[in-house]
């Protein structure tokens, strides 16, 4: 079954740490594909744009609405994903878990639906 690792991030939470701190995450992130790209689960992933280039798309009474940010009234913003392949759920936790963003805002683990969606 293949999963999406949605990386969740503060901006206060990432100012809160010290540049040594900082300096850790990507490496250990990047050992983290390593080990998932040798055992084949590792799909893909990307680190997205800071919020302040990101446009929200509502469409109201048939009208595209535009607002700047992902969510206005929220701290944390979708910071990047993984995109893996996992035996299990179990397993997905357990990955997400070790993605050092986890240990400072969160990390949701969403099953990918096939093009029927039979298997949710």
């Amino acid at each position: 079954m293949k999963y999406m690792l949605l990386i969740y991030s503060n901006p206060a939470t990432w100012e809160a740490l010290s540049p040594e701190e900082r300096d850790r995450l990507g490496p250990e992130h990047a050992e983290l594909i390593r080990e998932l790209t040798e055992s084949g689960e590792w799909l893909g992933g990307s680190v997205l744009a800071d919020p302040s280039n990101t446009k929200t798309v509502q469409v109201r009474d048939g009208a595209p609405i535009t607002t700047d940010g992902p969510f206005g009234e929220s701290k944390e913003h979708l910071a990047g994903y993984d995109l893996v392949a996992c035996d299990s759920l179990e397993r997905a936790v357990e990955v997400a878990a070790r993605i050092p963003d986890a240990r400072l805002a969160r990390v949701e683990v969403r099953p990918l639906m096939d093009g029927s969606g039979l298997e949710m």
